[in-house]
């Protein structure tokens, strides 16, 4: 199934000249119910691998990389800036951002109660504190993109006949 052939038409005019083109709706968006997304049992847990890209995971687990769109769509992802980036453009991009990866972007320490493998964001003058640099501060974010949730294949055809339906309400 091609992701943008399920979305409805409509005529624009878009020059304004009456003469009207028509165009896909592809602000048009389909999430998944809550209870769907809350139902671990028909999802499968993932860490992208570095330089995998949606295309490439969907020919790995559907067998079929035009199923990107199921990745897209279960992982609510609505940007490039939502898929991590592979070591080279994450390197790349940190340069771009701060000039220094390896100046200091914040300090933390670990929580002293509570979840203790959580930490804390504090001053440099906090005892303890620990300093992190720009780039282990980008790279944790982006490690946090790597885990991602695919459908399982055994629910992919219920859920493009179900998506099929809504993109045309």
């Amino acid at each position: 199934m091609s992701y943008f052939r399920e979305f409805p038409l409509y005529q624009y005019d878009i020059e304004d000249t009456q003469n009207r083109t028509l165009i896909t709706d592809i602000l048009r968006r389909v999430n998944l119910k809550a209870n769907v997304r809350a139902n671990t049992l028909v999802f499968d847990s993932y860490d992208v691998k570095d330089g995998e890209t949606p295309d490439i995971l969907a020919s790995k687990y559907y067998n079929d990389p035009g199923l990107h769109w199921i990745i897209i769509t279960v992982n609510n992802i609505t940007s490039r800036h939502d898929w991590p980036l592979n070591q080279a453009s994450l390197t790349d991009f940190v340069n771009d951002k701060y000039g220094t990866a390896s100046a200091v972007h914040h300090y933390e320490v670990a929580q002293t109660s509570g979840d203790t493998t959580e930490l804390l964001t504090v001053s440099s003058d906090t005892a303890g504190a620990l300093p992190v640099t720009n780039y282990e501060y980008e790279q944790t974010r982006n490690d946090k993109k790597r885990k991602i949730r695919l459908l399982d294949r055994v629910h992919t055809g219920q859920f493009i006949k179900e998506f099929k339906e809504l993109i045309q309400r």
